[in-house]
C-alpha cells in the first residue's frame, strides 16, 4: 500500500523552494508560488501534517566543524538471523561518525557514509570501532575526492 500524498504544482512548488531555503517566512514563500498568505499556510501546514514535508534542518559545513573527510565503506556481514543484524545496525547508527547508514539488497549489506577530520581518524574510526564488530565479514573504503552535487 502506498502511502504517496497526491500534490498538483503548487505543491511542488512550495516543496521546490523549502528545499532549497526552509527559512523562507510565509509572506515570502506565498509571494515566490503566487499565493497570498493564507492558502500558501494551510498548503505547508497540510503537507507537514501528511508527512511530505517531514523536518526542517540546518546544513552544516563538515570542514567547519572538523569532519572534512567523508569516506564510503561497503560492508559485509557474517551474520544471517535479525538478533544479529539489528545488534550491528544499533551498535554502527549510534557512531557519531556516521552520516548515512543503509541495509542494502545484495551486496554489500550495508553501505556507510562517514565524515572524520582526516585520514588518522579514519583510520581510527575503522580499526578501533568498525572493523572490531563481531558481525562483520568485509569492509570496502572509498574515499571521496570530490562532491559533485548533493540534495538540499
Amino acid at each position: 500500500m502506498s502511502k504517496e500524498v497526491p500534490l498538483d504544482a503548487i505543491d511542488r512548488e512550495i516543496i521546490f523552494q523549502l528545499r532549497h531555503d526552509g527559512r523562507l517566512t510565509n509572506v515570502e514563500l506565498a509571494r515566490r508560488i503566487g499565493l497570498t498568505a493564507p492558502p500558501c499556510l494551510r498548503r505547508v501546514k497540510r503537507l507537514e501534517e501528511s508527512g511530505v514535508i517531514a523536518g526542517y534542518r540546518a546544513v552544516i559545513d563538515p570542514e567547519a566543524v572538523g569532519r572534512g573527510l567523508e569516506v564510503l565503506i561497503d560492508v559485509e556481514i557474517y551474520a544471517q538471523d535479525r538478533k544479529s543484524f539489528e545488534e550491528f545496525e544499533s551498535i554502527v547508527a549510534s557512531f557519531e561518525e556516521v552520516v548515512e547508514f543503509r541495509r542494502m539488497y545484495g551486496r554489500p549489506d550495508y553501505f556507510i557514509r562517514v565524515a572524520v577530520a582526516d585520514h588518522a581518524a579514519y583510520e581510527a574510526f575503522l580499526t578501533d570501532r568498525l572493523s572490531g564488530l563481531p558481525a562483520v565479514r568485509r569492509l570496502e573504503s572509498h574515499l571521496t575526492m570530490k562532491t559533485i552535487r548533493t540534495s538540499p
